[in-house]
């Protein structure tokens, strides 16, 4: 199906350009969000007797876009998740996830403009870009993390590998600490009876007689 652009398309092409494309994508997706139109002699004239108010009124929500954009662009969110030991999620991180916390943030942002590649199903960084306009677009930051204090860990650089080896060597360090604990606790006591003259008592041989 042949269509005129009412505004740029990503991959697409650019405002007022008659491009080809798949009826489903036309009927589902351009058509009824008001991108395009069909090509014909009457959408034409139409075209032509509103673009100079059409390109008004994208270059108005482009700069709301870019407003928003550099307040957005850099920006790091932390998202709380349950996983296992080795970091992968119990679910996956979602564009509707995304969006909430932003907007919880005080952005506005629609889970439609977030863009993440295959999915987010480990804890960790991971970037996501955001697509305020056709031609505006902002990337954030999302911190996936199973508390706050993971998260801040995470954000100083330490990935879940290097944070699970540091518990671990810090476990095997107490464990280490302990024995030697007692190893000195019983020599103290060697120690205090020899000072007293106490002659500790020799293992019987239990050993029989011939």
């Amino acid at each position: 199906m042949d269509v005129i652009l009412l505004e740029r398309v990503a991959k697409l092409g650019q405002m007022g350009e008659v491009v080809t494309v798949k009826q489903g994508y036309a009927r589902n997706f351009l058509l009824p969000q008001g991108k395009a139109l069909r090509v014909n002699e009457a959408n034409m004239a139409r075209f032509e007797a509103e673009k100079a108010q059409l390109e008004a009124r994208n270059l108005e929500t482009k700069k709301e876009a870019q407003a928003l954009a550099d307040k957005l662009d850099g920006e790091t969110f932390i998202v709380i998740r349950s996983a296992s030991d080795a970091g992968s999620l119990y679910g996956s991180v979602t564009p509707r996830d995304i969006a909430g916390h932003a907007t919880e943030a005080g952005f506005t942002v629609d889970k439609g403009q977030v863009v993440i590649g295959a999915g987010i199903k480990e804890l960790g960084l991971h970037s996501a870009t955001v697509n305020l306009h056709p031609e505006v677009a902002a990337e954030i930051t999302l911190n996936v993390a199973r508390s706050a204090e993971e998260a801040e860990l995470q954000a100083s650089g330490k990935s879940i590998q290097e944070l699970a080896a540091e518990e671990e060597a810090a476990a095997e360090f107490e464990i280490q600490e302990l024995f030697d604990d007692i190893g000195s606790a019983a020599s103290d006591d060697d120690d205090l009876a020899e000072a007293a003259g106490i002659e500790t008592a020799p293992e019987e041989d239990t050993a029989e007689e011939d």
